[in-house]
C-alpha cells in the first residue's frame, strides 16, 4: 500500500540523508500545536459558528488521512489524473545565459490544470464529500486555484462557487472561461480593491450562510486552523518527489530551493522535502511590485509586521489605520497582504529566507524562460525565476538551484503582450 508516510520514509532510507519527519509525514518544524499555532502564528478562528465548522473539517481531515481507501484514491488520482510525479528539468540554456549555478525546475506546470493547486484541491473536494457536503466555496486570485477546484468538483459531482475580484476577472479571463466551462459559478467581487483579499472576504461571508451544506476550500497554506496544515499536507508531495528526483539525477541535494510566495502553498510544498537538510537554503520570493520604496508592492515578509488577517496571525502589511493594506503585484495570485503561518515561523526561526522581485524583473524572467527554454511560466512563478537568475550569477558552475515551476502562463499571455516589446 502506498501512503504519504511511506513516501517520506522511502526518501530518507534510500538516500541516507537527514530529512527527519514525524510519523505524520510532515517535518516537525511545520506541524501545529493543538491550538492550531505555529509558534505565535496561525491559530483557530474565534467566530462561534465558523469555529464549529472548522472543528468538523479538522476532525474529518484527521480521519481521512488514515483511511486506506482515501490514500489509495489519492494515489490513483495523482498518477492517472494529475500526471504525477511531475519531472525535474535541467534548464541548460537559461543556466548558460545567467552564468554561474545550474538552474533546475520542478515542473508543476505540467500537472493537469497547469499548476500545483490541483494537489490540494483533489484532497479538499474528497474531504468535502466525506463530510457529506454538496458544495465547495473558494476564493481565487490568478484563477489557478479556482480552475483546479472547479476541475475536482466536476470530477466528483460537487457544486462549486468561486469568488474573484473584478480586477482579476478582467486580467485572468482565460481562467475565468475555464472555470465557467467546468461548471463553476463565478461571483464577481467589486468592493475595495477588487482583488484577492476582497475575494477571500466575500467567500467567507457566503460560507457563513451555508455551513450545513458547503465546505470552504481555501486556496493556499493560510487562514485559520486547520487550513495551513491541510494544504501543506497535500502540497508536500512536491518536496518529497523533488528530493528523491534531484538526488537520483545529480547525486546530491540542491544548494538552493526556490519558490514564489503569496500565501505560500507551492513554497511550503517544496520546502517540506528539505527542511531537515541544513545544507539546502530555502528561498521564498515575494512581489516587490513597483519597488519596495513605493506603496505598490506585496512584500509581506520583507516589510510586514506581526498581525492578524482573516482569522489567523502572521506577518501582514498594514495601512496607516492598522488594517490590512491594499497591495500590488503584477501577478494576481501573489497580491495578498498576509502570508501563511508556517512561513512566518520559518522566517523567525531562520529556517527559510525571503527575497523579492519587482514587476519588471518578473517580466524579464517570463520572457527569458519562454525564449531560452520554450516554457511560458505563470507570472507568479516568474518571481522565483527572477530571483534564481539573479542568484545564479554569484554562484559557481558546480552549484545548483531548484526552482518550483508552480504554474504555466497561458492565463497571462494577453496581459504580458500589453507590457512587453516582442521585437526585442
Amino acid at each position: 500500500m502506498t501512503t504519504e508516510n511511506t513516501a517520506s520514509s522511502h526518501t530518507t532510507q534510500n538516500h541516507n540523508t537527514k530529512n527527519v519527519t514525524d510519523s505524520y509525514g510532515l517535518h516537525q518544524s511545520i506541524l501545529p500545536s493543538n491550538d492550531g499555532l505555529y509558534g505565535e502564528f496561525g491559530g483557530k478562528i474565534a467566530h462561534p459558528q465558523l469555529a464549529q465548522a472548522m472543528s468538523e473539517i479538522e476532525a474529518g481531515f484527521r480521519n481521512i488521512i488514515k483511511d486506506d481507501d482515501f490514500i489509495t484514491e489519492m494515489q490513483r488520482l495523482r498518477e492517472t489524473y494529475v500526471g504525477r510525479p511531475s519531472p525535474i528539468f535541467h534548464a541548460r540554456r537559461l543556466s548558460a545565459h545567467c552564468g554561474g549555478a545550474q538552474i533546475y525546475f520542478k515542473r508543476e506546470d505540467l500537472n493537469h490544470t497547469g499548476a500545483h493547486k490541483i494537489n490540494h484541491c483533489l484532497g479538499e473536494v474528497l474531504l468535502a464529500k466525506k463530510l457529506g457536503k454538496t458544495k465547495v466555496i473558494a476564493e481565487t486570485g490568478a484563477g489557478q486555484h479556482g480552475v483546479a477546484l472547479a476541475t475536482a468538483a466536476a470530477l466528483m459531482g460537487v457544486e462549486c462557487e468561486i469568488h474573484m475580484g473584478v480586477v482579476d476577472i478582467k486580467k485572468e479571463h482565460p481562467n475565468v472561461s475555464r472555470m465557467r466551462i467546468l461548471g463553476a459559478n463565478i461571483v464577481p467581487v467589486s468592493h475595495g480593491a477588487g482583488t484577492l483579499k476582497e475575494a477571500v472576504d466575500s467567500a467567507f461571508e457566503t460560507y457563513l450562510n451555508e455551513l450545513d451544506t458547503s465546505m470552504f476550500a481555501i486556496g493556499s497554506a493560510l487562514g485559520p486552523a486547520p487550513y495551513p496544515e491541510i494544504v501543506s499536507y497535500f502540497q508536500s508531495v512536491i518536496g518529497r518527489e523533488a528530493r528523491v528526483q534531484f538526488l537520483d539525477a545529480t547525486g546530491k541535494l540542491p544548494d538552493k530551493v526556490v519558490a514564489c510566495v503569496g500565501g505560500g502553498s507551492n513554497a511550503i510544498g517544496l520546502f517540506s522535502g528539505f527542511l531537515g537538510d541544513n545544507s539546502v537554503e530555502k528561498i521564498g520570493v515575494e512581489p516587490a511590485g513597483e519597488g519596495l520604496e513605493t506603496a505598490n508592492h506585496a512584500a509581506t515578509m520583507t516589510l510586514g509586521v506581526k498581525g492578524e488577517i482573516h482569522g489567523f496571525k502572521c506577518y501582514v502589511l498594514l495601512d496607516k489605520d492598522g488594517e490590512p493594506a491594499s497591495v500590488h503585484s503584477i501577478a494576481s495570485g501573489l497580491d495578498y497582504p498576509g502570508v501563511g503561518p508556517q512561513h512566518s515561523l520559518l522566517k523567525d526561526n531562520n529556517l527559510a529566507t525571503y527575497e523579492s522581485a519587482t514587476d519588471a524583473e518578473c517580466l524579464e524572467a517570463f520572457m527569458a524562460l519562454s525564449r531560452l527554454e520554450g516554457i511560458i511560466p505563470a507570472l507568479e512563478t516568474a518571481h522565483a525565476i527572477a530571483y534564481a537568475m539573479r542568484a545564479a550569477k554569484d554562484m559557481s558552475p558546480d552549484e545548483t538551484i531548484l526552482v518550483n515551476l508552480s504554474g504555466r502562463g497561458d492565463k497571462d499571455i494577453d496581459f504580458v503582450l500589453d507590457k512587453v516589446d516582442l521585437s526585442k
